[in-house]
């Protein structure tokens, strides 16, 4: 490791007098929109004195990092137009859009991607209006912001989310500003470990600046209240080379600043070029940035006799009531006026020329650089034909497969065919899932320290593309910047541990529907692929903590034009999702599939036409279509998930021996929201279509892999919904065997015969003794787990019998 270098003394004085007074008159220009965003919806040059009519109704912006924020973008943007650099910004804070948006607009591009927010008056008056104001924009980094892919105040996923969008951009610097509020949650501490996983020879470089300014919205923050001692040896030991900026003093900070950044970025080269030249990737100490700057920074001080700035005070609003606090109107105007727009912006309220040359240009603007827009930079992957790793299925149920090992040897060949623009994003459990195959072309990407026995098994390289951390926000983080910029991946992980990532899926679905429906400039990406494995039915092993699979619950809960659910039963309707999902754009795919070996079912031609349905009839395992003359069914065998799956055609199979009279018709679902009405999901199934499969009126004896309600939760608005009767999770398990599991959850198949028999009138009380039989296996086979620790040789070996 490259040892860390004696930092530099700073008091050098980079800036000209000129250049002094023209870079603090820009960062007024900024700190000027962000109070006019937050207050005005009129009068935006204060040609007028202001009055009450001037001010919105509702003040919902948030002023207190905001000049931090465009301090830091003014500065970053001095060094791309002196060293032409390819770099984008991320804004970590809450709410911190005013300090982002103002730069944006000032430098021209908000208006060419908004005409109607021209840069004048009028168009200045519209761009201070829409700002929180209802049917316009939020007050975050919201995906109508330009250069932005991260919409700050998700507390933590700014650092992962600008180490996931430096991977293979070589040429790229990522500037993110990390909040100190940001920086008190988990997903944010775990993320300053990706310095470890960044390759120098073919990576860009992250900048981080940790702002602090005091407070959260009414607390101190942790890291601003420690010793600047312990601070710096936070950050030392992170592996990062800290450079602290601190002061309140304009003219200063603006010296200390400029300095501080050519410093970084100076490094940065030198750490690149060394590791080019050499062909060595080794792990250096990255520069970063502590900048302390009062909340609110030149704001009001005080507000009716309190202390605001440099307080907690001066998070959000600094003072409202204008419509009826005269003091409150002319403290507002006064504030405002402080930054002199008449210097500023000339009659027709552009900004002046020598303030407007200050920014750069074309695509090396932080707010048009096509990586903030990744769909621009996109290729679609090159694919293996996904039929080359198909399952030779020469009757349905005879054999087993672990079907996320043949996934493995498909993505193997997906790494080898696009060795810069895929990642595969799993913690620790790459192997655990069955996917190891993908070591046969690449390795685990790792920076930090090697011991010699590393060298025999544990598959570290700086270059490896497999990205393993036990850290699921992290992860998920890099997918996200990954994806964001251009790029395609997989994230995997256990299924119980997928709600580690609920609020971050929840905010890129949240993204990516925006995206759709609002903003038209953003070119659509690759989609987030999550591939759920070691599943609730086989984590009998791990017990009760591992037995959740209710991540797909969260997931039913998003925009129907955004998410997607697959359960592919078998290997090759596995390899067919995946090649789907891999494909798409903008979407939120959640693949479930076990990791364990399975009966195959379908060979490749007849799971293609399966998953492309999404829901099908399998005749072989049914008997209501006898001598090819068409009945209507007696009982509905409905399944969904392997191992529900596998219960249901076992369960079918005794029905069909014990009432070879019995029709039974067998109806297995891949795509989880056909069950939905097409009036709520593009996938769901017509009401014909719907009531064709299902009939109108037989009874449903439906199999789940998840928690039962989500199938009544998505079925709602179909006929006769109490004829629909659902097995699923129901949170009893603990250390069982996978038989035992099933009957504690009554989605075995013997408590399924008992469902149907109570469900279907025809049987009558001949089936009295069926009944009886079912339940003393249930009890056989209970007694059998508790005296062997196994399930019964017949059980694990069972097979379709037909």
């Amino acid at each position: 490791m490259v040892a860390a270098p004696e930092k530099p003394i700073l008091e050098q004085q980079p800036l000209s007098a000129e250049e002094l007074r023209k870079i603090d008159a820009y960062w007024r220009a900024c700190n000027y929109l962000a109070v006019g965003m937050i207050y005005l919806k009129d009068n935006p040059l204060l040609k007028r004195p202001l009055q009450p009519e001037d001010i919105k109704a509702r003040l919902l912006g948030h002023w207190g990092t905001s000049p931090g924020l465009s301090f830091t973008y003014v500065h970053l943007n001095r060094l791309i137009k002196k060293y032409d650099l390819d770099m984008i910004f991320l804004a970590g804070p809450g709410h911190g859009a005013p300090g982002v948006l103002g730069p944006v607009y000032l430098e021209g591009t908000y208006s060419e991607i908004y005409p109607d927010k021209s840069e004048d008056e009028e168009g200045l008056q519209k761009f201070f209006k829409q700002f929180s104001f209802p049917g316009h924009i939020g007050s975050h980094c919201t995906p109508e912001t330009p250069g932005s892919i991260h919409e700050g105040g998700e507390l933590g996923y700014s650092v992962s989310h600008a180490y996931g969008a430096a991977y293979d951009n070589p040429n790229l610097i990522v500037s993110v500003v990390v909040g100190d509020g940001e920086a008190e949650t988990g997903p944010l501490a775990t993320a300053w470990h990706s310095n470890k996983y960044l390759n120098p020879i073919r990576d860009g470089a992250v900048l981080p600046i940790l702002h602090l300014n005091g407070y959260k919205i009414a607390n101190p923050t942790i890291l601003a209240r420690i010793s600047p001692e312990e601070l710096e040896s936070l950050f030392i030991g992170y592996g990062y080379t800290p450079y602290v900026v601190e002061g309140d003093d304009p003219h200063i900070m603006h010296q200390k600043m400029a300095a501080t950044v050519e410093q970084c970025i100076t490094q940065i080269r030198s750490i690149q070029e060394e590791a080019r030249s050499s062909g060595v990737a080794k792990r250096p100490r990255w520069p970063m940035i502590i900048l302390r700057t009062p909340k609110g920074w030149t704001g009001p001080k005080e507000v009716d006799g309190k202390k605001v700035e440099g307080f907690w005070r001066a998070h959000q609003v600094p003072m409202g009531e204008m419509q009826n606090n005269p003091d409150h109107l002319k403290m507002l105007e006064d504030w405002m006026r402080t930054y002199k727009p008449e210097e500023l912006f000339d009659e027709t309220g552009k900004l002046i020329p020598e303030l407007k040359e200050l920014a750069p240009k074309g695509i090396r603007r932080m707010s048009a650089n096509p990586h903030a827009n990744g769909g621009i930079l996109r290729k679609d992957l090159k694919l293996p034909d996904f039929r080359d790793y198909a399952v030779s299925v020469s009757a349905a149920g005879k054999e087993e497969v672990a079907n996320t090992g043949l996934l493995g040897e498909f993505l193997r060949d997906v790494i080898k065919n696009n060795p810069t623009s895929f990642r595969l994003f799993g913690p620790d459990e790459t192997a655990s899932n069955r996917l190891q195959a993908v070591y046969e072309v690449t390795q685990k990407a790792w920076l930090a320290n090697y011991l010699a026995e590393d060298e025999g098994g544990s598959l570290l390289s700086p270059d490896g593309r497999v990205m393993e951390m036990l850290s699921e926000h992290t992860l998920e983080g890099w997918l996200e910047g990954y994806l964001l910029t251009g790029r395609h991946g997989l994230f995997h992980t256990y299924e119980a541990f997928a709600h580690v990532i609920d609020s971050m899926f929840n905010q890129h679905a949240k993204w990516l529907d925006i995206c759709k429906h609002e903003v038209s400039w953003r070119v659509p990406i690759s989609s987030l692929n999550i591939l759920l494995s070691s599943v609730v039915w086989r984590q009998d092993h791990n017990g009760f903590s591992h037995q959740d699979p209710g991540f797909i619950d969260l997931v039913t809960n998003k925009s129907a034009e955004v998410v997607r659910v697959y359960l592919p039963p078998d290997a090759n309707c596995l390899l067919s999702v995946a090649d789907h999902c891999l494909r798409s754009t903008n979407y939120v795919n959640v693949i479930v599939s076990d990791k364990q070996k399975h009966l195959q079912y379908l060979s490749m031609d007849e799971a293609i036409k399966h998953c492309t349905k999404g829901i099908g009839i399998w005749e072989w395992a049914s008997n209501d279509d006898r001598d090819k003359e068409p009945d209507n069914p007696d009982v509905i065998m409905a399944c969904c998930g392997d191992i529900p799956t596998m219960e249901s055609l076992a369960a079918t199979a005794i029905l069909r021996a014990e009432f070879p009279d019995l029709k039974v018709r067998f109806i297995n679902v891949v795509d989880l929201f056909k069950l939905q009405s097409e009036s709520e999901h593009p996938h769901g199934l017509s009401e014909r279509d719907f009531d064709g499969l299902f009939t109108q009126d037989k009874p449903i004896i439906f199999n789940f892999h998840g928690y039962p309600w989500l199938i009544h939760k998505l079925t709602y608005r179909r006929s006769n919904q109490e004829r629909i009767h659902v097995r699923g999770y129901k949170e009893k398990g603990n250390i069982n065997t996978p038989l035992e599991l099933a009957i504690n959850n009554e989605i075995d198949r013997f408590s399924l015969v008992i469902d149907v028999i109570d469900r279907v009138p025809k049987l009558g009380s001949a089936a009295a003794y069926v009944k009886e039989r079912m339940k003393n296996e249930i009890i056989d086979n209970l007694h059998y787990a508790r005296t062997h620790g196994m399930d019964k040789a017949e059980i694990l070996d069972w097979k379709w019998p037909y």
